[in-house]
């Protein structure tokens, strides 16, 4: 059995081995024990914390098998942009006009901005390559929505998710390698680890603040903006079916999209049913992701049940912390074309 459930203290060395395991790969997610130390300790903090409005909190989510081993990590950002500066490239367009010449151009430009700053992020999503399923990646993915349906007062009216950007045959970033290289002086790697730990402060020194104008790009590189790397082409997917959109801002790395959406507007959000829990002698219906409604001991996990009709076997609600007079949260799984 497969059961999500909030990062622990005692996840310290496995979480590290899910660091290794991505290889750098995932900005918020480096192989640095200080650094996922911390984001342990801020996920126990945040739900020891009494919220009414979002703040510096953030949850992290992990997916467990029976055998208590790590396979992957969800986490949210109740509000981006409080404490560090959040960055986007906002695609848009530079007006020259001259009137004697009557002349009037609309030029495309990236700019800098922090316009996500107070979003809620979805954000660290890894799972491990073997276990990379459909059924697993919506059960990591949406658990974490149902959390943010039972507890809307802990997180912002909007939310964003960024994807990671195209890279070429070399692993390279074609949009770092024609742009930020030339101000950064680093490997893009190492800018992400910089980010990865929050040390976020060289970005405002060294980012060029003026209007990139793309035509002065190369056109291979204008053709990678907003496009995602092809093997997350699932998890885009995921977040398209749940209702987030490209809205025109891409990463200030490596151009990946930002997607973004109206928290209560988003499927798994929105849709899901909350009723009280009763017990039946075995599961049957439709495939569903089921999750208790607690903040510290909050459990997501996959059953059958009947819509019109919910019950959960008791093996199930046991799965879940579930007792008598709890209520349980529900949405079904979506279902392969």
């Amino acid at each position: 059995m497969l059961t999500i459930r909030p990062l622990a203290f005692s996840d310290l060395q496995a979480l590290e081995r899910l660091a290794v395991i991505a290889g750098g790969n995932l900005t918020t997610l480096p192989a640095n024990r200080d650094h996922l130390s911390e984001l342990i300790n801020r996920t126990r903090q945040s739900l020891r914390q009494t919220v009414s409005r979002p703040g510096d909190q953030s949850y992290h989510f992990v997916l467990e098998d029976s055998d208590g081993e790590l396979l992957g990590i969800a986490g949210i950002e109740a509000a981006v942009g409080l404490n560090s500066p959040f960055y986007s490239y906002r695609l848009d367009e530079v007006v020259h006009a001259s009137s004697e010449l009557r002349v009037h151009n609309r030029i495309p430009s990236m700019h800098l901005c922090q316009d996500f700053d107070g979003y809620s992020r979805l954000y660290t999503f890894y799972l491990i390559p073997q276990h990379r399923t459909a059924r697993n990646l919506q059960l990591l993915s949406r658990a974490r929505l149902l959390f943010m349906a039972q507890h809307p007062q802990r997180f912002a009216h909007k939310t964003l998710a960024e994807l990671q950007g195209l890279v070429d045959e070399q692993g390279q970033s074609p949009l770092w390698e024609c742009l930020g290289r030339h101000f950064f002086s680093m490997e893009l790697e190492r800018a992400n680890y910089l980010t990865g730990i929050d040390a976020k402060g060289f970005i405002a020194d060294l980012m060029p603040h003026y209007p990139v104008y793309l035509p002065m790009l190369p056109e291979a590189v204008r053709n990678t903006l907003g496009q995602p790397r092809p093997d997350i082409a699932d998890t885009m997917q995921l977040l398209t079916d749940e209702g987030f959109r490209h809205q025109g801002y891409v990463d200030i790395f490596d151009a990946g999209p930002t997607l973004e959406a109206r928290t209560g507007g988003i499927h798994s959000i929105r849709d899901s049913i909350s009723c009280p829990l009763r017990l039946c002698d075995s599961a049957s219906g439709v495939e569903v992701l089921v999750s208790n409604t607690r903040l510290e001991a909050f459990r997501c996990a996959i059953t059958r049940l009947d819509p019109s009709r919910p019950m959960l076997s008791a093996a199930t609600a046991q799965q879940l912390g579930l007792e008598d007079g709890d209520d349980f949260r529900f949405i079904p799984l979506y279902q392969a074309d």
